[in-house]
């Protein structure tokens, strides 16, 4: 995938104070998004406004465009 997360979301927040047991009990973040952020999976932009609300950062701070290699070997196959 070309799109990649600069940074582990789940460690930014628990540095700004926000555990994975305080985004569940505040109803911060439910479980198959946390489940998302640990696995690198995508998140919605409805989920990455979220995170960038607590974060206080922009969507850029979080993600960046990355060419894809396994695009690139076929390519040239």
């Amino acid at each position: 995938m070309p799109i990649r997360y600069k940074i582990d979301i789940l460690e930014a927040l628990k540095a700004a104070g926000y555990n994975t047991n305080r985004l569940r009990k505040e109803k911060l973040l439910g479980e198959s998004v946390i489940q998302k952020m640990r696995w690198k999976k995508p998140l919605s932009w409805h989920e990455m406004g979220i995170v960038c609300g607590l974060l206080g950062c922009q969507p850029g701070n979080l993600i960046e465009y990355a060419e894809d290699e396994s695009a690139d070997k076929a390519d040239t196959m």
